[in-house]
């Protein structure tokens, strides 16, 4: 039996396959490679399709015996979807909807999704809770929000297990070298700070220095992505030991301020990184720190590669290595 995992040639699919493999699992790889590449999928056969092609999804279930999928295909970035919200609900949910049916008409009765902290809006708390409001404030985060729902009244009527694994931001790049964070263009903070003290991003913008936290800029809770890969397998897991369905946060408790990341790099390269400050983005809100106690106590996971040094090292090493300019920067 096989898992299907949905845009597996991506950052944390391609993780996910890798620790899905050591499992001793069998991988499919589902992935249009709109983001994704090629070269990450080592862990699986490739079905190169979109889903938003039923008729690809049908083929897919039908020649393969898959007994669960893992859904990380959807766009993430939170900028385009203030720009662009009906691509987004277009991809994420109509795409979502399309896989739900595949999997209810081939009778795959279990799936693993990726989630978001951005369902959570602005919270009044922090840490955040998985009994918090879902009250996301970008079309990226209601597209989530919405899937969620999806997935609860498949749940409902049609008996499927779900977990949707709530996830902060997700970071850092295996130990071993095979695989790392790859966005084309990059959105996330730590492999621009790393563009930029490599001279292949001509400086690196900070969105906002005036917000409500110790040193003005935002706060995150930054999470290995070695660490999310476990939570997905041991997710999985739990779904097959007839585990109830339900949502988890998966952080680590601790919030990092961007102007913390970017003394980390600093200090690991040995000099600035070229910095420019620039207005506040619409959608970020100022701070977001998981309580992870759900999963600990669902999956006995615990994130043990999240520490702000081992994440930077490892991010550095991996970009470090690539010796090539990172497409769409700057």
């Amino acid at each position: 039996m096989a898992i299907l995992v949905t845009g597996g040639a991506g950052y944390i699919g391609s993780h996910t396959a890798k620790a899905l493999h050591q499992a001793g699992r069998e991988v499919i790889v589902f992935d249009n490679l709109l983001h994704g590449r090629e070269t990450a999928v080592r862990w699986g056969r490739l079905i190169k399709a979109d889903l938003l092609e039923r008729s690809a999804l049908d083929s897919v279930f039908s020649s393969y015996p898959i007994e669960a999928v893992i859904h990380f295909a959807a766009l993430i970035q939170v900028g385009e979807s203030m720009r662009a919200p009906g691509l987004y609900f277009r991809n994420n949910v109509v795409g979502t909807l399309h896989l739900l049916e595949a999997m209810r008409d081939h009778q795959v009765r279990r799936i693993v999704f990726s989630s978001t902290a951005a369902v959570y809006g602005l919270p009044e708390r922090i840490p955040i809770s998985e009994d918090a409001p879902m009250a996301p404030i970008n079309p990226y985060g209601e597209s989530k929000c919405m899937v969620e729902r999806l997935l609860h009244w498949f749940g409902v009527v049609h008996g499927l297990g779900w977990v949707a694994l709530r996830y902060f931001n997700a970071c850092g790049a295996d130990p071993e070298g095979e695989a790392g964070e790859d966005h084309r263009p990059e959105s996330h903070l730590i492999p621009r700070v790393i563009g930029a003290a490599l001279g292949r991003l001509p400086v690196l913008e900070v969105f906002g220095v005036n917000h409500p936290t110790p040193d003005g800029t935002c706060v995150r809770d930054y999470i290995h992505v070695t660490d999310l890969a476990e939570a997905h397998v041991r997710a999985l897991v739990h779904l097959e030991q007839g585990g109830a369905a339900g949502a988890l946060n998966l952080g680590t408790g601790r919030g990092t301020s961007v102007r913390e990341i970017i003394t980390g790099v600093e200090q690991l390269c040995g000099h600035p990184v070229p910095v420019r400050h620039c207005p506040s983005r619409a959608g970020d809100a100022p701070e977001l720190v998981a309580d992870p106690t759900r999963a600990h106590n669902v999956l006995g996971w615990r994130a043990r590669h999240s520490d702000t040094g081992t994440i930077l090292r490892t991010a550095w090493h991996w970009h470090a290595k690539q010796g090539r300019g990172l497409d769409g920067l700057g």
